[in-house]
């Protein structure tokens, strides 16, 4: 190490490599990252909300989710390197690294429900029918991401279903205030 450059710490606390050992079964960082789906999960769906009505094309409507997300994506990005650097006394380059590990599964969330508006397009799908497909699948994800949640922290099924349903409640939220807005 050089420059006052320290090694990662974790949020354990543990120092080494901290986030940037990622478990063999989670290569991609969903389950260890799934604050930041859930979170850009929830940003995409705000954004769906809101520009569906704002916007002539499918191809605006992505070009607007990915902005919203990715502009989400940097500030947290930027908070969570300033946060490390604080917290931990990380040089800026490692806390940058760590912060990166741990908060690009927020832009990542984006991917999907892009991908399932794009696809209802194919499909044959207006604009208002392929955002409302997209919004919904993102609810879907929201439960979906919350029954897992209580899988892994040992709920019974009647608590992760209540997890689900939860997460399936932020959805809804933004649903409606797509319906509010529109």
């Amino acid at each position: 190490m050089h420059d006052g450059e320290t090694s990662g710490v974790g949020d354990d606390g543990a120092a080494g490599e901290g986030a940037d050992a990622r478990p063999k079964a989670d290569p991609f960082g969903l389950i260890s990252g799934g604050e930041g789906v859930f979170t850009g999960t929830v940003v995409c769906a705000a954004a769906i909300a809101y520009g569906a009505g704002h916007v002539d094309s499918t191809a605006q409507l992505s070009i607007a989710i990915f902005g919203t997300v990715l502009v989400y994506w940097l500030a947290h990005l930027h908070a969570s390197t300033l946060g490390a650097s604080v917290k931990h006394g990380l040089h800026p380059r490692v806390a940058l690294r760590v912060a990166l590990l741990e908060t690009w599964p927020i832009a990542g969330a984006s991917l999907l429900p892009i991908l399932i508006l794009l696809l209802a397009e194919l499909a044959g799908a207006s604009l208002r029918t392929a955002a409302w497909t997209a919004l919904i699948a993102t609810i879907g994800l929201l439960s979906g991401y919350s029954y897992l949640a209580g899988v892994r922290s040992g709920l019974s099924r009647r608590g992760c279903v209540a997890s689900a349903a939860v997460g399936a409640g932020i959805g809804m939220l933004v649903a409606a205030m797509k319906v509010a807005l529109h």
